[in-house]
């Protein structure tokens, strides 16, 4: 496997550094743990239809987009609510 430089603040790769370090890793095997661990914007998508089809299935809730839209809003209020914005 080829190694890659990526430039970041220092602040943040000591940052990282001290996490991996915590974690018993060095910071190379940290990011590439780390890397694995996330999902892409893609795989986010999948997931997610993955789990509205189950639901669907599991017990028929299918909101329409106008309904998904009016539940993101609420939950976009609550959560300002809750965070004091």
């Amino acid at each position: 496997m080829s190694d890659a430089n990526i430039r970041i603040p220092e602040e943040a790769r000591d940052r990282l550094a001290a996490v991996a370090a915590a974690e018993g890793m060095s910071l190379r095997g940290y990011l590439a743990h780390l890397a694995q661990s996330l999902l892409t914007p893609a795989e986010r998508a999948e997931r997610a239809e993955q789990a509205r089809a189950a639901l669907k299935e599991w017990n028929g809730y299918a909101p329409t987009p106008g309904e998904q839209e009016d539940l993101d809003d609420e939950l976009d209020r609550r959560l300002a609510v809750v965070s004091g914005r």
